[in-house]
């Protein structure tokens, strides 16, 4: 079939139609299953706020668990750290806990789209589907297993014990309490993070204060060697 000019221009429309109507229904299904639970919000629900036909959901996503299942694990919505990051073996102590702290630093610059996401992850401890444990085992625990081994490297002599596990989830701890006390932060001091610029300065003094942490561990280690 030979394509005329208004059938190419007719054609990339369709996509650019259909691509915006793909990204509403997230943004839409985002926002509703933070608000209500996977349960609690319907496909016709979804489909009115989205301003779409209920078939789209089919379409786009295949199916209401499947379209939750995406906006779960979004990487937008849901800031991770592949494990091979940390295992390179040249990667220096401040440059890996700052590529960990610029992950959550910048999930956050994306206003709403992050206080959604933080409130659906809140929504999914609460009231589970079976996502947040699926997390747990496939995303979580290999990254902090991998950091733990990272820390090991430059602290403990390859050594792993409870202590570098605990210095592991103090160090991921002061990322993501910049993430959950946001709504406190804007509250209480909201230039800290009410621009991309503040975001950065936040991530860098993170990253700073972890370290120290790491300094105190080492000498800890070394005053009972």
């Amino acid at each position: 079939m030979i394509k005329t000019p208004n059938s190419t221009s007719n054609s990339r429309a369709s996509r650019a139609d259909g691509q915006e109507a793909r990204d509403r229904l997230f943004a839409c299904a985002l926002r509703l299953f933070a608000e209500k639970g996977f349960a609690k919000t319907s496909t016709r629900e979804l489909a009115q706020a989205a301003q779409v036909n209920i078939s789209a959901i089919s379409y786009y996503f295949g199916d209401k668990a499947k379209l939750y299942r995406d906006v779960f694990n979004d990487a937008r919505c849901n800031p991770n750290i592949e494990p091979v990051f940390f295992d390179d073996a040249e990667l220096s102590l401040h440059d890996g806990i700052a590529g960990m702290m610029r992950v959550f630093g910048d999930s956050m610059k994306q206003g709403e789209l992050a206080q959604n996401c933080l409130k659906l992850h809140i929504r999914e401890m609460l009231e589970p589907t079976g996502l947040w444990i699926e997390e747990i085992e496939t995303q979580i625990k290999p990254a902090h297993q991998a950091f733990v081994r990272f820390l090991a490297r430059h602290i403990a002599h390859q050594h792993i014990d409870d202590d570098i596990h605990r210095l592991a989830f103090a160090i991921s701890g002061l990322a993501l309490t910049m993430m959950v006390n946001g709504d406190v932060i804007m509250a209480v001091r909201p230039r800290l993070i009410s621009k991309d610029k503040a975001i950065d300065e936040y991530v860098e003094r993170l990253t700073g204060y972890a370290i120290a942490m790491c300094h105190s561990e080492s000498a800890r280690r070394d005053i009972f060697v």
